[in-house]
């Protein structure tokens, strides 16, 4: 079923500020609790990850109020990243069809700038990132699996 939830983007606090925000909403971590970049398997051509990126939170989630599902990852600036006010929320769209994703995903970037392409991923996603034409975080999700 369709939905959306907020992406945050921390530079290496997100499991603290998770915990945080668990002891003011409760709940459970969703889906596989707290998973590691350590925990990604290895891509071809991109240098061995040091231990403490292995030890950076890739994915968590915690549902909130309403249903509303709150999502972190640390920004590694050794993988580029760069967390700055501006670029440390995305709004996540979770896709009912494939066809919907890239609909949706080409009439947010035009004019805009894509981040990261629509493609599959390794987490059974069809997935893609842009920034539209007023400079809002995008994140486009349809699960394959």
């Amino acid at each position: 079923m369709a939905h959306v939830s907020t992406y945050l983007n921390f530079p290496g606090n997100t499991e603290e500020a998770f915990n945080f925000y668990k002891t003011i909403f409760g709940g459970e971590f969703g889906g596989n609790g707290i998973v590691r970049f350590g925990d990604m398997p290895p891509m071809e051509g991109q240098p061995p990850m040091s231990d403490t990126d292995k030890n950076m939170v890739m994915h968590i989630n915690l549902p909130i109020l309403g249903g509303h599902i709150l999502m972190g990852t640390d920004a590694p600036e050794s993988m580029g990243f760069s967390v700055e006010k501006g670029n440390n929320i995305h709004i996540n769209l979770e896709t009912d069809t494939r066809a919907e994703a890239k609909r949706i995903f080409d009439e947010l970037s035009a004019d805009g700038k894509i981040t990261m392409p629509l493609q599959d991923m390794f987490w059974g996603a069809y997935f893609g990132s842009c920034v539209d034409k007023y400079g809002i975080n995008w994140m486009v999700n349809f699960t394959t699996r």
